[in-house]
């Protein structure tokens, strides 16, 4: 039995307690009510597989819920917590309920009762309100002070302070000069003559003085009000400047000694000599090694790589492990790395099996399944209309978003690209042909080998693609039916705005592919860091293989000074699952170097299968081409196997874009394609989104204005649902939360964890031409 927490001190009985709700009487919050938590009781919490549900003590304060093993913790050890202006709040059962916030955290709950959980998710619902109106009001207050004061406004409040001193030093002037007539009034009352003279004479100036006096207290009154009304705004707006100055002089002061420090090194590495581009420096993408005391010749090249060897069965999926709790002894997992040198022979490479497309054959019919429609391929547009050169003072906009998350930053458009997210997530299916190959393969490791190539062709076009793509509005679509052409057809939605997430489906031969995209953004000055948080998933429906990955960080680099340029670097992990169970790839993007010789954006992995041994090895670039081998023999110790490997097959090479790309946004054929007008979509899709069309078409500053409109009246919606979601929670009653059109959110196979499942009904409603669920958010 344990002990429950009562307002007032008493004590109570009970496997899971009746939690505490503080209230102040009378209605204003007392000293106790503003220090201590909004709600805080035992509940159940979901621990892992073994355990199952466990006891914990949970605490709701100022829009964070929190729990510990016990009271007693509360004072040194929380377990894990999670911020609710972004969370999901889900109701399973009667007695159990989810809160995620989108990404690495998730808490499974139970209460005692209906009773119990109904109070736990109201003041989560209500709580979760008021975190994000506080947030907003936090960004607002912050931009009213920084950025959104007119100096038009500032000349009005300089002026008027101006008047209200000479007012004072007006009144000044009059004190002084009363005050020394009444002085010599008085002095020349002591002499006694004529006394009843005099005394008029003191009463009138006393009067004077009086009158003064108190025109003075009245211009100082005012000067106060008016200075105390405009001084702490302009007391944030001072210490706002002095930051971004400390800012931009530490920025400035590391760009300077980075740039000396990059042409000492340029002088100290520069070759004697230029060679030309030859075929076997295209193909040599490792690091030589000494095997045997001797250095390896140009035909024995290898490399070098760390790769976890211990623990590949706690896999991210197990609930506890998003609790992100690493000091509750449920998810303790530790990891080892062994170091671990591949050799190949890259003479023997067969360039049979290459799946590269030159670029005049990108877009080429290549249907060959049944099951697919056999559509004659529609004529689509080859490229965008030209980008317009419109001056932009870049530093008066970037200077208030340094440590920010840009998700949350309104911007112009002539950061962006005219395509929307939800269409720069449609590119990832640009080599397709990959998971066609894949989908042909009988043995789990090398098609798991293929689909690591195909997710690292998804990063191609970022080498250069440095706009920034449109924010959807919650609720907008995209679809992108490419079956008579490239044989598949995918479905995208907005389904939250806090946190902002999208969900993805698409299906093509022989394979389906979905996705959950939601990410982290921060600003840090020269740079732009972009880390994906969501999972994708491909599935081979004809052997039940299944894999599943998360995308490496995405950084910008010279947001300030210099050429803007991409970089995407990490670890990524890509588990098999189902029938695929335990086979695994370890990939590792190493980030761009000044200081190297070394090709850059190379990419390097291997494919182990259930018993953790390694069969395939993957090498390249991301922003060029991938090479897979199979391992054909092992030697070496344990702790530095060497592996000699087979034949390399070009598993992906990439196409080139147009040479004067460059005028429309580095765009390839397909980005140009997504956003062409197509007839029958849906009323939600990107396509028909007006900023973003006048932005393509190119017009700017109407475009602006559109956008402005479009982010206002998604305000207005939200600030509604709300107003809503207060009125039923003070009523006692549920408010049910946002539900996504075309996707739903549900139980993923196999796991605890909710996931947007896609419904299968859009293309049946595109056919009927059936919109009538579709919102109005254009």
């Amino acid at each position: 039995m344990s002990e429950v927490v009562v307002k007032g001190g008493a004590a109570a009985s009970g496997a899971v307690g009746q939690p505490v709700v503080n209230s102040a009487a009378g209605g204003g919050p007392t000293a106790a009510s503003q220090s201590e938590p909004d709600m805080k009781g035992w509940l159940l919490k979901w621990t892992n597989y073994l355990k199952g549900y466990q006891k914990r003590w949970f605490v709701l304060s100022k829009g964070v819920l929190s729990y510990y093993r016990n009271q007693a913790e509360m004072t040194h050890t929380c377990r894990g917590t999670i911020s609710l202006h972004g969370a999901l709040i889900h109701t399973v059962d009667s007695c159990t309920f989810v809160i995620s916030n989108g990404g690495t955290q998730t808490f499974h709950i139970k209460a005692a009762n209906e009773v119990e959980r109904q109070s736990w998710v109201t003041a989560l619902e209500l709580a979760k309100a008021k975190a994000i109106r506080a947030m907003e009001s936090d960004e607002e207050e912050e931009d009213t002070a920084a950025n959104t004061i007119p100096s038009e406004e500032l000349n009005l409040v300089v002026r008027e302070l101006t008047v209200r001193l000479e007012n004072l030093k007006t009144c000044y002037d009059l004190i002084t000069k009363h005050g020394s007539a009444l002085q010599r009034a008085l002095s020349e009352l002591e002499s006694g003559e004529d006394l009843a003279n005099k005394t008029k004479i003191v009463s009138e100036r006393a009067t004077l003085f009086r009158i003064s006096s108190n025109a003075m207290i009245n211009a100082c009154s005012d000067y106060l009000q008016t200075a105390q009304t405009q001084g702490h705004k302009w007391s944030k707006m001072l210490q706002h400047e002095r930051d971004q100055k400390l800012h931009l002089e530490e920025m400035v002061e590391q760009l300077a000694r980075q740039h000396s420090h990059l042409e000492q090194a340029a002088h100290r590495h520069r070759p004697n000599a230029t060679t030309s581009a030859s075929d076997d420096e295209d193909n040599e993408f490792y690091d030589a090694q000494e095997e045997g005391g001797s250095v390896a010749s140009q035909e024995d090249s290898s490399f070098i790589l760390k790769i976890p060897v211990a623990h590949h069965h706690h896999h991210r999926r197990n609930s506890n492990d998003a609790t992100g709790s690493s000091s509750d002894g449920e998810d303790g997992n530790s990891e080892t790395q062994q170091v671990l040198v591949v050799t190949d022979n890259l003479d023997n490479m067969d360039v049979t099996d290459r799946i590269s497309v030159n670029s005049s054959q990108a877009l080429t019919p290549t249907l060959s399944n049944n099951n697919q429609s056999t559509r004659v391929a529609r004529t689509r547009r080859l490229r965008v209309p030209d980008k317009p050169n419109y001056p932009l003072n870049l530093w008066s906009i970037i200077k208030n978003c340094i440590g920010k998350d840009l998700s949350k930053i309104p911007m112009p458009v002539n950061f962006n690209e005219p395509l929307s997210m939800l269409q720069r997530l449609t590119e990832d299916f640009e080599y397709s042909e990959i998971l066609d190959k894949a989908a042909q393969c009988k043995d789990a490791c090398e098609q798991l080998a293929y689909v690591t190539a195909f997710t690292i062709s998804s990063y191609s076009t970022t080498s250069n693609r440095t706009g920034k793509p449109f924010n959807p509005l919650l609720g907008e679509t995209y679809e992108c039916d490419r079956t008579d052409d490239l044989g598949w057809r995918c479905i995208n939605e907005q389904v939250s705005h806090h946190p902002p997430m999208a969900a993805q489906y698409c299906e093509g031969r022989g394979w389906r592919c979905w996705q959950e995209f939601t990410m982290t953004s921060k600003f840090r000055g020269k740079y732009i860091q972009i880390v994906p948080l969501g999972y994708a998933h491909v599935e081979f429906p004809a052997t039940g293989n299944r894999y599943t990955w998360r995308k490496v960080t995405t950084t910008v680099h010279n947001i300030i000074v210099g050429k803007l340029w991409v970089d995407n670097h990490g670890d990524m992990e890509i588990f098999g699952e189902k029938s695929a169970k335990g086979v695994k790839c370890h990939l590792k993007y190493l980030p761009y170097s000044y200081f190297t010789r070394d090709t850059q954006r190379r990419v390097k992995g291997v494919v182990m299968d259930n018993a953790s041994q390694v069969k395939w090895v993957i090498n390249g670039t991301w922003d060029s081409k991938i090479e897979i081998a199979p391992v054909t023999s092992t030697s070496g110790s344990a702790e530095n196997p060497v592996f000699k490997t087979g034949n390399y097959k070009t598993a992906w090479n990439r196409r080139l874009p147009a040479s004067d790309c460059e005028k429309y946004y580095n765009f390839t054929t397909l980005a140009c394609q997504l956003n062409e007008p197509e007839p029958d979509v849906a009323p939600t899709d990107s396509r028909l989104r007006p900023d973003q069309r006048l932005m393509e078409d190119g017009k700017w500053n109407e475009s602006n204005g559109e956008k402005l409109r479009l982010e206002e009246k998604q305000r207005a919606r939200r600030r509604e649902r709300e107003a809503e979601a207060e009125k039923a929670a003070a009523e006692g009653r549920p408010y049910p939360p946002y539900e996504p059109i075309w996707f739903d959110k549900r139980k993923e196979d196999g796991t605890d964890n909710l996931v947007h499942v896609f419904k299968g009904t859009y293309w049946d409603a595109k056919t009927k031409q059936d919109w009538s669920k579709c919102p109005d958010i254009f």
